[in-house]
């Protein structure tokens, strides 16, 4: 038979007890026994459930915490002599006004100039540097700065690189930075006999040949 529980003095009375055989409370809206287990049973559920959410969450940010450090742990950080031609490659991509690349560039990235753990498993075509998103580590191949003849050409590489710390993918990365060209300075003018540029035109070229049909022949660059 069901029974209620006594708000007051906690004593289990018949369901039928208008008021408590022990302290004489009034017994109208108490809770019936069976209900009250129930109510705690939820309570129980929901905390344990709550528990198992902020412990995955826990283990989540450990095992992505963890596979940062590897990858800085198997790979060399930039030399001092290194940052400096970053930071003014950087510099000039802030100064053509792309201010938020520059700010992942500066603020959010650490550099190494080899390849860990992950870019060896991985494995990628040859290129200038390559980032590892979401973890903001660019990695920045010897080429790079070998073959770029001066800050400029620096900073379209790292504006490539930019474009991928903040989540795009190769296409939008090689459509963007050419379609941005003109805004730091890379013309083909200045600069079309470089090796960083027909590399850079090749693989653009690759991925959105459309920008490259217009003028009247219809082989001409279309964000010049």
């Amino acid at each position: 038979m069901p029974n209620v529980r006594c708000a007051q003095c906690g004593l289990v009375n018949f369901l039928s007890a208008e008021e408590c055989k022990r302290c004489g409370a009034a017994l109208v809206g108490a809770l019936e026994v069976g209900d009250e287990l129930s109510e705690t049973a939820r309570e129980k559920s929901k905390r344990g459930i709550g528990r198992r959410v902020l412990a995955g969450l826990g283990l989540s940010a450990f095992i992505v915490f963890g596979w940062y450090v590897s990858l800085l742990e198997t790979s060399q950080a930039a030399s001092y002599d290194e940052r400096q031609l970053v930071r003014r490659a950087v510099d000039e991509i802030e100064r053509a006004g792309f201010s938020r690349d520059a700010f992942l560039l500066r603020r959010l990235a650490s550099y190494r100039t080899n390849d860990n753990w992950w870019n060896c498993l991985t494995g990628h075509d040859e290129a200038y540097a390559a980032t590892n998103f979401p973890f903001e580590i660019v990695t920045l191949y010897p080429e790079f700065f070998k073959y770029a003849t001066d800050d400029t050409e620096r900073a379209v590489v790292l504006l490539h690189e930019a474009r991928h710390l903040a989540g795009s993918r190769e296409e939008h990365a090689l459509v963007s930075v050419w379609r941005d060209k003109r805004r730091l300075g890379w013309t083909r003018e200045k600069y079309g006999q470089t090796r960083i540029w027909k590399n850079v035109s090749d693989s653009t070229h690759r991925y959105a040949p459309h920008l490259f049909g217009c003028g009247e022949d219809g082989q001409q660059d279309c964000a010049e």
